[in-house]
């Protein structure tokens, strides 16, 4: 069995590159936190995985045919929607940030445009058909993990919306400046809305790119404890709605 592992190891570190082996990179770097979640099969054959550090990003490898199962960001879709000069938020029914306020969104599925899968997680979330107007917001937030798309939605016939459980307990159009700012759930969502109504005010869209820093271990959306950077706005000729 000792030897059998042995050759197992060899092989793996020849198929590797060799900072896999455990050198971690360049010499006298720090190497990266390793991954919060940790995985313990590998899915082609079941065998053990391994966590190795090739090419200074730690990887799970499997310790028996040599897959690398690679973790990759997660993509958010959703939309914000706007009726009669109102939007629409819905207040959550699931962990993290059950009752507070959020606009429609969820992860994208496989095999779905970003745009159907916002429109999917708006259907499910707050019960709403929606026209997509245009992207909106794509914020990264590489603490997380995730990286967050925005559309820029419109109710459509027959503008009608309601609570979906168990993910929300209640949906509600709120005027710019209704908006619940102290009981939002996620930065995000605020950041979003917070250039949505700059841009209503102004009478013109744009769309709106960056990185949101977070403080390690703060809260989802914690006050002064996550910022905007890198922000790239991209104006557009979209008018927006008269308030």
């Amino acid at each position: 069995m000792q030897q059998q592992l042995e050759q197992q190891q060899q092989r793996r570190q020849h198929q590797l590159p060799a900072a896999a082996a455990g050198e971690g990179g360049p010499a006298g770097a720090e190497p990266p936190p390793k991954p919060k979640q940790q995985f313990k099969f590998c899915r082609m054959c079941g065998g053990a995985l391994e966590l190795v550090l090739p090419d200074g990003n730690w990887r799970h490898v499997c310790t028996q045919c040599q897959y690398v199962d690679y973790q990759n960001p997660r993509m958010v879709v959703g939309t914000i929607v706007q009726h009669e000069g109102r939007i629409l938020l819905c207040r959550r029914g699931i962990e993290p940030q059950r009752g507070l306020w959020t606009v429609p969104a969820g992860y994208l599925e496989c095999g779905e445009s970003s745009a159907a899968g916002a429109a999917r997680e708006t259907l499910e979330e707050a019960g709403a058909q929606v026209h997509i107007d245009a992207p909106y917001v794509m914020f990264d937030i590489p603490q997380i993990s995730q990286i967050y798309l925005l559309f820029r939605a419109r109710l459509a016939p027959p503008f009608t919306f309601a609570a979906r459980e168990p993910e929300s307990l209640e949906a509600a159009l709120f005027r710019p400046e209704d908006i619940p700012w102290d009981s939002l759930a996620f930065s995000s969502v605020s950041i979003a809305l917070k250039h949505y109504v700059q841009d209503l005010e102004r009478g013109s869209f744009s769309v709106h790119q960056g990185v949101i820093q977070k403080q390690p271990g703060s809260g989802p959306n914690e006050p002064g404890s996550f910022q905007l950077v890198d922000h790239v706005q991209l104006d557009t000729p979209a008018p927006a709605p008269s308030r």
